[in-house]
């Protein structure tokens, strides 16, 4: 494709599903010279939408410098670096972007699907509930990469608020996570809800649902270690409360304030066909 020779895309192929790969990632897929993907995270079937006769490298078994040799190799090949649900959530793309300024390589990052998405697709549930949980924290537990979690960000920090959490890369140490989630001063209690979902929008993904009192039972049982999330908090299982956003009885700049015992504050709008 005209303008993407040299190019290197970092794409974020989405939780799993072909499909939910993003139309842009696909194209890039499509008209790559290049494609590093990792087996280990990534669908094979995701690597339909490349083009035949493209060049690719399975990087489950290679280091940093492996894939930057590639890059270095094939100065004006368009190149797509294929990374899980969406890159810029623990997709190690900031080590190859500071490579790709230091040599002056041209560089885009294609936003992804996250699995955080899927995973709350899959649970059937909005993780932000008026008056039950407006924030989502997205962290992991420090467990053998320790050292790059900063101690502030400890999963016992943000236990305290009782936001809904959603912890990646963590469910190889079920005990130690269920410790830091309910270590004092945790909002969190034995009862709060939480969800396993192990391999969100793949074929065989599946959904545990649990208690912060079971957790580690139950995420042990599933004998899961990888591409598993686990989300916790009461906006889990609460029913709703009204939002404001759609209260006839809420103003903004797109809809009057209804008066009582009216549908709706504006009349709707009609929209015109496209045959």
């Amino acid at each position: 494709m005209a303008g993407l020779t040299g190019l290197i895309s970092f794409v974020g192929a989405g939780p799993g599903a072909p499909d939910l790969i993003t139309l842009r990632g696909a194209a890039r897929l499509g008209s790559a010279d290049l494609v590093i993907w990792a087996s280990s995270l990534v669908p094979a079937e995701v690597l339909t939408h490349a083009r035949p006769g493209a060049e690719v490298h399975d990087s489950a078994g290679m280091t940093l410098e492996d894939v930057l040799a590639l890059y270095e190799a094939s100065p004006r090949a368009s190149i797509v670096r294929l990374h899980s649900g969406d890159p810029s959530l623990y997709g190690a793309i900031q080590e190859q972007i500071d490579w790709c300024a230091t040599q002056g390589r041209s560089f885009e990052i294609v936003p992804g699907v996250s699995s955080l998405s899927a995973a709350a697709a899959a649970v059937g549930r909005e993780l932000t509930i008026p008056r039950i949980a407006q924030s989502v924290v997205v962290t992991r537990l420090a467990t053998r990469t320790a050292a790059s979690v900063p101690e502030r960000e400890r999963i016992a920090s943000f236990a305290a608020i009782g936001c809904t959490l959603a912890v990646f890369l963590s469910a190889a140490q079920p005990e130690a996570l269920q410790r830091e989630l309910l270590a004092a001063p945790s909002a969190y209690r034995p009862e709060t809800p939480a969800a396993i979902v192990i391999r969100a929008s793949w074929p065989d993904e599946r959904v545990v649902h649990s208690t912060l009192g079971r957790l580690a039972e139950d995420l042990r049982a599933t004998g899961a270690t990888m591409t598993t999330l686990v989300l916790v908090g009461d906006a889990l299982v609460a029913p709703a409360s009204r939002s404001h956003l759609y209260s006839p009885a809420f103003a903004h700049a797109h809809r009057r304030r209804s008066r009582p015992g009216s549908t709706s504050g504006r009349p709707a709008r009609r929209l015109r066909r496209r045959d």
